[in-house]
């Protein structure tokens, strides 16, 4: 029990994972609110409130983690430029027209990172998999060595399979900016991709 208590404490104490504590309650208050909407005229308006609180809560809490990435800059002049234009997008002081045509920018490039990064943990599946195999193949004894190596090759597999879950789910948020339609823009489609990829995050973050 004292071990889990320990585990909850880091757990929490990690910037991304109030990242995704937040995400997941503004995210549930849409699917709530999406669900309510007809039958109880006088609670939607509370789970709206509720998910627009918790978007605002979260813009405020990434104006914090702009030092992070600052500094980050600071120290690699390099660095792509698209953060400083998110940064200031977070931070609110870029025109509302300007605003809306970088987000679509900033949503067009992620997607491109979601969609290679879906399938570059497609391959190293693939790869592990191959590996097990070999391992199966070549092992003559079910050594303790043997269940380690298959044993971190599952762990590793159902980790990247939830950074799949939660690229796909991203994606999909992404697509209301660069490409705005009735599936990508509804409430559903929206609260469960934002569910999602908030409990992928708070399972990678989870220790181990």
């Amino acid at each position: 029990m004292t071990g889990t208590v320990d585990k909850l404490v880091v757990f929490l104490a990690k910037r991304d994972v109030i990242d995704k504590l937040v995400k997941t309650f503004q995210y549930v208050s849409k699917l709530v609110h999406w669900h309510v909407e007809a039958t109880h005229p006088d609670i939607p308006q509370r789970f709206k409130q509720w998910e627009v609180a918790s978007g605002l809560s979260r813009k405020a809490f990434r104006t914090g983690r702009f030092l992070t990435g600052f500094n980050a800059l600071r120290r690699n002049p390099g660095s792509t430029p698209t953060f400083k234009f998110l940064a200031v997008l977070i931070i609110g002081t870029l025109d509302a027209k300007l605003a809306r045509k970088m987000s679509f920018v900033s949503a067009f490039g992620e997607s491109f990172g979601y969609i290679f990064f879906i399938i570059a943990d497609f391959i190293i599946i693939r790869e592990g998999i191959r590996s097990e195999r070999k391992l199966l193949v070549s092992s003559k004894e079910d050594s303790n060595e043997v269940k380690d190596n298959r044993r971190r090759i599952r762990a590793d597999r159902v980790t990247r399979l939830m950074a799949i879950a939660a690229n796909i789910a991203d994606l999909i948020i992404a697509l209301v900016d660069i490409a705005p339609n009735p599936f990508c823009n509804h409430a559903v489609a929206l609260g469960i991709s934002g569910f999602i990829s908030a409990w992928a995050g708070w399972y990678r973050n989870w220790p181990s």
